[in-house]
């Protein structure tokens, strides 16, 4: 913690847990040690990696403002881990009831008789937390994945006996699906079928009639005689 007569800062140091391709922030806590409203402003020697929430502003009497820095995700981390980046915290005594809109730049110039703190502040990387990583990676990665063991009733592990199981199961789909057109087919033949027996048999009716109408020989008493007249000829022949 940096104490000044205006502003009390926690932390000096602004620390992140860097990761690569990852947005990473840090706090800090800003607490106003007078009965005055003090503006504030922060700078950087690298503006283009940082981004600072609120970068300027107003500490109100007797109180605290937090102040969110957040780091833009890296590509490369730099060697041994040590940054030179640096933060530079400026404050001066505002007017009464000032607020953020009445901070301007010319507010924070070195001027005679007027009070302005400065306070620098360090980045320090560390290693990523464990714990975090983990369940960060466990996020990202699917539920199954190629790589990823499955499951298995005995809650063993065991991705060759899912995807098999799974091939399986298609093909025994696949069996059923032709079974099923196969069956459909014949249902739709025999419909056919049926139809033309009944056609065929409304044909023989209709000639049926036809003949007793006109007075003609009926076709039924046409086969009976010729089927007798064989039986007669087997018997005369023995």
């Amino acid at each position: 913690m940096s104490t000044g007569e205006l502003l009390s800062v926690d932390p000096v140091e602004l620390k992140f847990p860097f990761e690569l391709n990852k947005q990473i922030s840090s706090s800090l806590q800003l607490t106003n040690k007078t009965d005055n409203h003090v503006g504030f402003k922060v700078k950087t020697t690298n503006p283009k990696k940082y981004c600072v929430r609120p970068n300027t502003g107003v500490v109100l009497p007797r109180s605290t403002c937090e102040v969110i820095v957040t780091m833009q995700a890296q590509k490369d981390a730099p060697p041994d881990m040590q940054c030179k980046d640096k933060f530079l915290l400026q404050s001066v005594i505002a007017s009464p009831g000032a607020t953020p809109k009445d901070i301007t730049p010319e507010m924070f110039t070195k001027e005679p008789g007027r009070k302005l703190e400065e306070c620098k502040l360090k980045v320090v990387y560390l290693p990523p937390n464990p714990s975090t990583s983990a369940i960060a990676q466990a996020k990202e990665e699917p539920l199954f994945s190629p790589k990823s063991p499955a499951i298995t009733d005995k809650g063993n592990f065991s991705g060759p006996e899912v995807s098999r199981s799974y091939v399986e199961s298609q093909d025994k789909s696949s069996e059923v699906r032709s079974l099923l057109s196969k069956l459909t087919d014949e249902k739709n033949a025999a419909i056919e079928q049926s139809k033309r027996i009944r056609q065929e048999m409304e044909l023989l009716r209709r000639g049926s009639n036809k003949s007793q109408g006109s007075g003609g020989i009926p076709l039924i008493l046409v086969i009976i005689v010729a089927l007798i007249g064989l039986i007669l000829g087997y018997l005369m022949k023995k």
